[in-house]
């Protein structure tokens, strides 16, 4: 099946087996696609089995290839579920790229937070992260290669009000992979994060990007976590100028710093959402 002209043919993926977990909706789904145009043999993990389904059997029909896309049921909490995803993909071949994607986005006053909530939030978010790690990383190191891409969160280097414990997960996912990036590297291992700003997809139901930024799409992201592995790099934000903001606001004295989060709207972005649009999303994220 000939490449999409937009997404080349890339020699690190073609035919190599690719893992994404929260694959059936939003970034994860639109990063499966990316690789399966690429010519990658990609396995759909997620919770939704019926949904992961209908997202792998429309990708493969998509790229003209229904055998190269498959459907699994993955809970990324359950260690011996995600086992069961990668000796499946092992099945298929060795598991070359790992897109650490799944993640929930409760929000709401840290002090209004249920105990299950906070639990369900770092599970997800983080423990999976390190656990899908450790699970791919020992073959990958046998044979010299292999890229774990983990998609955290501008939120992982930005804490912001209304969303505490999503803010502390994401940003434990940059440090645990900025460290297993410091140990994989000397064997030929790729640890890279993606960060992206407010994404366009049901997590993000209801959030408002700050001044001077807009939504990013799903499909946006899905390029940058190909291109992060076609070219390997530590951390790569969506949108790319978002990382200069960052930088910038950083330097600054933390008063200064807080002024200009202010201005920008951005102490308020995960506090004056719409609940009303979020209302369905927060019931399946078991806030």
């Amino acid at each position: 099946m000939p490449s999409s002209p937009r997404h080349p043919d890339l020699p690190t993926v073609r035919d190599r087996v690719v893992v994404v977990t929260g694959a059936a909706r939003g970034i994860g789904r639109a990063t499966a696609a990316r690789f399966a145009e690429a010519g990658a043999r990609v396995l759909v993990g997620d919770l939704d089995t019926e949904a992961a389904r209908e997202a792998a059997l429309a990708i493969g029909a998509a790229v003209g290839d229904p055998g190269r896309v498959r459907a699994v049921h993955v809970d990324v909490t359950d260690r011996a579920s995600y086992a069961a995803l990668v000796a499946e993909a092992e099945a298929w071949g060795p598991v070359e790229v790992l897109v650490n994607n799944a993640g929930i986005m409760p929000l709401g006053p840290l002090l209004e937070q249920g105990e299950a909530s906070i639990d369900t939030t770092i599970a997800v978010n983080l423990r999976a992260v390190v656990t899908g790690t450790r699970l791919v990383a020992p073959g990958m190191v046998e044979r010299g290669r292999g890229h774990v891409v983990n998609v955290a969160s501008a939120v992982g280097r930005v804490g912001l009000a209304g969303g505490a414990v999503y803010s502390a997960s994401k940003f434990g996912v940059v440090g645990f992979s900025e460290a297993a990036r410091g140990e994989l590297a000397p064997h030929g291992v790729h640890v890279s994060c993606v960060l992206p700003t407010v994404v366009a997809t049901e997590l993000a139901a209801g959030v408002h990007a700050t001044r001077g930024m807009r939504p990013c799409t799903p499909e946006e992201v899905a390029d940058t976590v190909l291109d992060v592995v076609r070219r390997p790099r530590f951390e790569t934000w969506v949108p790319g100028y978002a990382k200069a903001l960052f930088h910038t606001s950083n330097a600054l004295p933390r008063r200064a710093r807080d002024l200009l989060s202010h201005a920008l709207g951005a102490d308020a972005t995960l506090t004056h959402v719409d609940t009303g649009a979020r209302a369905d999303y927060e019931r399946r994220a078991g806030r």
